[in-house]
């Protein structure tokens, strides 16, 4: 199977994560996956997630890359997610208590992707996440619910 793999630079100002939204929205489009569909919207928030965490936690600039299946959509296969950074402190998963404001981002990660990781990277970090494209559909409705009890803190 071709893959299609694109990428951004994205500059230390928590603005850019729109503009990776944007341009991840237009990529995904590019391939097949309309922005209405689970599988879109499960990027789009693990994308957003990921840069955020680069710019706000590093104060570093960083690389969004997505591996994208080839073309049509509706084949099986595997989205892979990356932001490098040039910190080389590892990510800290942290558990938000109540109403704190921070703090759920990787376990939202954990919770939407099938797999995901972080390695060392030249002077910095690569973190990434997979999305199984046959999983995505099938699993959108369980994560929506596990989405909503980490956002919510699990009142």
């Amino acid at each position: 199977m071709q893959v299609l793999q694109v990428q951004l630079e994205v500059g230390p100002d928590p603005a850019e994560v729109g503009r990776a939204r944007r341009w991840a929205r237009s990529r995904l489009a590019g391939s097949g996956i309309a922005a209405d569909e689970p599988l879109a919207e499960t990027l789009i928030l693990l994308i957003s997630e990921l840069v955020t965490n680069a710019v706000v936690h590093t104060g570093c600039p960083a690389v969004l890359r997505m591996l994208l299946p080839g073309v049509p959509a509706s084949e099986p296969g595997t989205v892979r997610v990356e932001v490098t950074d040039r910190s080389a402190r590892p990510p800290r998963p942290r558990h938000a208590e109540g109403d704190e404001t921070n703090g759920r981002g990787l376990e939202l990660v954990d919770g939407l992707a099938d797999r995901w990781g972080w390695q060392p990277d030249g002077a910095g970090k690569r973190i990434w996440c997979e999305v199984d494209r046959c999983a995505a559909a099938a699993a959108s409705a369980s994560r929506g619910l596990a989405y909503e009890e980490v956002a919510l803190g699990a009142r």
